[in-house]
């Protein structure tokens, strides 16, 4: 996994403050104890790592132990984590800890759910840019732990021409005629349509991928069969759990789902300490 430890102090940080008055107050400087997380719902665990740095960076000499790895299915009453160090730093990291644990097992459980949901298909599930700021790369993890695949992690890795581009420059037809003007050759171009009439003008321009853009399901069959295999086909847009076997039925090669890092639901994980 990436270098997370600037994200963890900043979190830390925030909620520490100039100091954590409670436990400095009750609890002794050097009192040692172990402290279990544990599962309170069925969950694809991710970011186990992650919680290990927050304890660390309060305690360097923290010890661990886990069955776990990030991507495992784990039962209610699980334990997904023991941690050994010092008292005052497992009660002070505790909360940034579960924070990070929570929200990425979350986008990992919720990514599973959709996995499965077009399990035996061809049809490549990514994530999008909607993400919490400064959370980017550690939820798109989540995602790819969940079983999923990523888009493009930020402007600078990808060309999508979207609807107010074609509207700025006056047409798709001269939106990529400028992007190839000035684009790195590396980098494939997508346009974003929203009706068959725009698929055929992304079509002339040949452009690579087109994204279907919150289309009907009969639209979204037709232009599967005006593309026939001239560019890759994503359909964007009011993805649901209940809609996805029909998407993927229609023959589109990606569906990209925002929902998956923007509405996942932190997941139950508490921590108890033992002394």
């Amino acid at each position: 996994m990436f270098n997370n430890e600037k994200l963890i102090r900043l979190a830390l940080e925030e909620d520490i403050g100039p100091g954590d008055f409670t436990t400095e107050a009750l609890i002794d400087r050097d009192r040692m104890a172990q402290a279990v997380i544990l599962a309170k719902e069925p969950l694809v665990v991710a970011g186990v790592e992650v919680a290990q740095e927050v304890f660390n960076i309060l305690d360097p000499a923290m010890r661990f132990e886990t069955t776990f790895r990030d991507g495992d299915k784990i039962k209610s009453g699980d334990e997904i984590l023991t941690v050994w160090g010092k008292l005052q730093a497992l009660l002070t990291a505790e909360r940034t800890a579960l924070n990070f644990l929570q929200r990425l097992s979350g986008i990992a459980t919720l990514t599973r759910q959709y996995v499965d949901q077009v399990a035996g298909s061809n049809v490549r599930l990514t994530d999008t840019r909607k993400t919490v700021p400064g959370w980017r790369k550690l939820e798109k993890y989540a995602v790819k732990i969940g079983g999923a695949y990523n888009h493009r992690f930020g402007l600078y890795d990808g060309i999508l021409i979207k609807d107010n581009h074609i509207v700025a420059c006056g047409g798709i037809s001269e939106a990529v005629a400028k992007i190839r003007d000035n684009r790195p050759h590396l980098l494939r171009i997508e346009v974003e349509v929203s009706d068959l009439n725009q698929v055929k003008e992304a079509l002339e321009n040949g452009v690579d991928i087109i994204m279907l853009d919150n289309m009907a399901l009969e639209h979204i069959r037709k232009a599967v069969r005006l593309v026939d295999g001239r560019a890759v086909v994503e359909v964007s847009g009011g993805v649901t759990l209940n809609s996805l076997a029909e998407l993927a039925d229609t023959g589109v090669d990606i569906i990209s789902i925002g929902a998956m890092t923007h509405s996942a639901r932190a997941v139950d994980i508490s921590m108890r300490v033992v002394v």
